[in-house]
């Protein structure tokens, strides 16, 4: 049982990890959308720009991680819903072609007509294609996707009031993340007037999104009674609680301007949406089809969970000089960080020992997991697996920053 539904928490982390961060980049479209015009306007983009820039690619690739994983874990419940949900899908896929060839483009515009065309389809993209998600994700977690290649419409599957119920909530959660992140670049960097007005572009976006909450409960009462239910009654309750609690708490730290504990908040907050529609719905997949059922072969999931964690200790020391740079300011243009300041403040490298009880981990994970069948043995191979990924992190993070 654990191995079937192992793959499936690592796409439920992959998602929280890419409504978050990839959230954040979709909703810096929304603020360029609605930057108005003039200098002051130009200062608002050029800020959302430079912020994405060192990350935007990076947090993609969340989105490739949970297509990836979900396809070869469980092939029959994706066929039905990339069947299905073929257009919302193909919505986001092109959104997210065009929006990154825009923010390519806009640093060679020529002329300010270039420039307005350019923001226009990075703006319109940045909003079109979480809008699609979201419905997308709706229609899973409301059974609107029944099992079968195309068994279900292919509009009206994504396109009823619950869905876009959904699909306006993740636009106007990723316009909060952007405000929220943007608020404390801007904070960071000694730029006043723009912490100013992503903090007043924060508490509005907070309060929307906010709104749009309590209005969508209604809406899921009339049409979608089940999951209605789980969410105010059942065991996502708490996700909700969690998602409510970190929301206020993060407008009352953008308020007092304490920024980087409210990028955490705002993380919180819309990650914990996600663990709800998780909790609501586990452990149907699809109707009819649970994920222990649409588990693939055994020696597959084994290879799932191996290559994910083995890639997570190459990936994840990556991410974390990334956005521990990013964060940090030392990205920016102009910025007085050295690579000399950097490894300074890097600890010595792990020693051969890191490297030796890694590859002891990785070979009791991959064993119990291969030859025993015993549900203690796998949870006893997926412990020394995870203890693979955090020695191998170690080690090789801190032999990367030595360098």
């Amino acid at each position: 049982m654990l191995l079937q539904a192992l793959p499936m928490v690592f796409v439920l982390i992959g998602l929280a990890l890419y409504t978050v961060l990839g959230g954040a980049d979709f909703g810096a479209g929304f603020w360029d959308l609605v930057a108005g015009e003039g200098p002051r306007a130009e200062r608002i983009r050029e800020h959302a720009h430079g912020a994405m820039g060192p990350v935007w690619e990076a947090n993609h690739v969340w989105l490739i991680f949970v297509l990836t994983v979900f396809w070869t874990a469980y092939p029959t419940a994706f066929g039905s819903i990339a069947s299905t949900l073929a257009v919302p899908l193909f919505i986001a896929a092109g959104g997210i072609v065009f929006r990154g060839a825009a923010y390519a483009l806009r640093p060679g515009v020529s002329s300010a007509r270039e420039a307005a065309v350019i923001d226009t389809v990075f703006a319109a993209s940045s909003i079109l294609t979480p809008f699609a998600l979201g419905c997308a994700i709706a229609a899973i977690v409301t059974d609107r996707v029944p099992v079968g290649n195309a068994a279900g419409h292919l509009v009206s599957s994504w396109l009823n009031p619950t869905c876009a119920f959904i699909g306006v909530l993740a636009v106007v959660s990723c316009a909060y993340l952007a405000a929220v992140y943007l608020a404390a670049d801007a904070a960071r960097d000694s730029e006043p007037d723009l912490e100013r007005a992503f903090r007043i572009r924060a508490l509005g976006a907070g309060a929307l999104a906010g709104l749009v909450a309590i209005a969508g409960i209604f809406v899921l009462r009339s049409h979608s009674r089940a999951l209605y239910d789980s969410l105010t009654t059942g065991r996502a309750l708490p996700a909700v609680i969690v998602s409510a609690s970190a929301g206020i708490a993060t407008l009352l730290l953008v308020q007092s301007r304490r920024f980087e504990w409210a990028r955490y908040g705002a993380a919180v907050a819309v990650a914990a949406i996600v663990a709800g529609m998780a909790l609501a719905r586990w452990p149907t997949l699809l109707p009819g089809l649970t994920v222990y059922e649409a588990a693939a072969g055994h020696d597959t999931l084994v290879w799932v969970v191996v290559s994910v964690l083995a890639g997570a200790a190459i990936l994840f020391p990556s991410l974390a000089l990334l956005f521990r740079l990013t964060l940090g300011g030392g990205l920016r243009y102009g910025s007085a960080g050295t690579p000399e300041s950097a490894a300074r403040a890097v600890p010595a490298a792990a020693p051969a020992l890191g490297v030796r009880a890694a590859l002891a981990c990785l070979i009791v994970g991959v064993g119990l997991l291969n030859v025993a069948d015993a549900g203690w043995a796998h949870a006893v191979g997926v412990v020394a697996l995870a203890g693979f990924v955090l020695v191998a992190f170690r080690t090789i993070a801190f032999s990367l920053l030595e360098q």
